[in-house]
């Protein structure tokens, strides 16, 4: 709140409503996001994993704020986990109407080709906790975005 920015809550629904975070982000095997919402009420965010359209649609139209998709690229953070690709960015940008954040082995050479498929928005890690220089890496990738 001191910085003015938004506090949201991976997975636990409980800790978020314990730090009176902004909203909680649920993965694909957490809480159902109905739960979440009567839970939470109308007044803070949902969001939702999503790895395919199916899955992004129907985030979508359980009434999920926003929705992550992914992973676009390979990353070592989920080795487990394949690529989908640019294409299926694509799809699922122009199938569904709620904010998107493309993640998943995103960093400065590629952020151009995520934006030109259509995501404003993207989630990394890496790519700025793996850089030497943190603030610069992020000043770059806020340029390469539309």
């Amino acid at each position: 709140k001191q910085y003015k920015s938004l506090f949201i809550v991976n997975d636990r629904l409980d800790l978020a409503i314990a730090l009176d975070s902004d909203g909680v982000h649920l993965g694909q095997n957490d809480l159902p996001t109905q739960l979440a919402r009567q839970i939470l009420g109308d007044q803070k965010l949902i969001g939702k994993s999503t790895n395919n359209l199916k899955e992004a649609k129907e985030a979508q139209s359980k009434g999920c704020d926003y929705i992550g998709f992914g992973p676009i690229y390979s990353t070592e953070r989920k080795p487990n986990k394949n690529p989908i690709g640019i294409n299926a960015l694509k799809e699922v940008v122009n199938a569904v109407s709620i904010p998107l954040f493309a993640i998943g082995g995103i960093d400065i050479s590629n952020t151009k080709e995520v934006a030109s498929a259509g995501a404003q928005r993207i989630a990394v890690i890496e790519a700025i906790m793996g850089s030497s220089d943190p603030k610069g890496a992020t000043i770059k990738l806020l340029e390469l975005l539309p």
